[in-house]
């Protein structure tokens, strides 16, 4: 079938239809050079089953995901899961989990008091990780420490990492280190914006050790999203995306993010964005207004 015949069967039948069909959506059409002439550079997205569809029963959310056209989905912390469910699902829907939360804001990776803790977390998260197939984790620095300062914080950020990076080698599971926003959504958190986050990364300086670089945190923080893109990319391990202000899908708010995708692809991003965002409307328009403000449909 041809990419035209697709998109008005997809107009025409609906959303739903088209993803039961398993004809995923990706992105085409960007502008920009490729990395490589012969490389698809197409980018794929991983909807966040924590912000979507949390009417249904956790586990039910990975074929609804996939029904909407996601072939990859991302969830916030393990523990509470059922794991092999989450696995048995995916096999059925055919569909693959990118990353989760291995270690939140609290108790602080930022306080050395809390190191030995996070060490034994670490492994353990690892080990849920390979049993779901997910190879990336996110993991927070942690919220204000009393009595410290943001440098302090940020050396024990550091030294922490440090304790784990092995680990995580040892795994083979990536750990994402998120920077967030102070001004609206995580006031009193201790890292926020790219420049810091890139600097703790190379420090740590471990292919397992990069951020989770969440497009909307660093547009409320920083701006100038393409250019930091550029100057931290090397430390980049995974990118999420959701418009501001609001919080919903790309389309709803000051975001150009077809800009920002074509400069993903330039500076040769590979994997999956995930859409870590609260939808404005059902989760079958929300969807298809992302798909077509991304440029994934007509």
């Amino acid at each position: 079938m041809t990419n035209e015949s697709t998109r008005r069967r997809f107009l025409q039948l609906g959303l739903a239809t088209y993803a039961a069909s398993s004809l995923s959506p990706f992105v085409k059409g960007l502008s920009g050079p490729k990395l490589d002439p012969g490389k698809d550079n197409s980018l794929d997205l991983a909807l966040n089953i924590e912000m979507w569809l949390y009417d249904l029963p956790f586990a039910q959310r990975i074929g609804k995901a996939k029904e909407l056209g996601f072939n990859y989905v991302e969830f916030w912390p393990w523990r509470n899961k059922d794991l092999a469910s989450i696995v048995d699902e995916c096999k059925k829907h055919q569909v693959k989990v990118t990353q989760f939360t291995g270690w939140g804001f609290t108790p602080g990776m930022n306080n050395p008091a809390n190191h030995l803790q996070f060490v034994a977390e670490i492994e353990a998260a690892c080990k849920a990780a390979n049993q779901i197939g997910a190879p990336m984790m996110t993991v927070v620095a942690g919220n204000d420490q009393p009595g410290m300062t943001q440098s302090e914080m940020h050396e024990h950020v550091i030294t922490g990492l440090n304790l784990v990076k092995d680990i995580a080698a040892k795994y083979g599971v990536m750990l994402i280190v998120e920077p967030m926003n102070i001004r609206r959504d995580h006031k009193g958190h201790c890292l926020y914006g790219s420049v810091d986050a890139v600097r703790i990364c190379r420090e740590v300086d471990s292919p397992w050790v990069k951020i989770n670089w969440d497009l909307y945190h660093m547009q409320i923080s920083e701006g100038d999203l393409c250019g930091r893109l550029n100057d931290g990319f090397d430390q980049v391990g995974y990118i999420q995306l959701a418009d501001h202000p609001g919080r919903n899908e790309p389309g709803t708010g000051e975001i150009n993010y077809s800009r920002v995708f074509a400069e993903l692809v330039k500076l040769g991003y590979d994997k999956p964005v995930g859409v870590e965002c609260s939808p404005s409307l059902s989760a079958v328009e929300s969807s298809q207004n992302m798909f077509r403000n991304l440029g994934m449909i007509e």
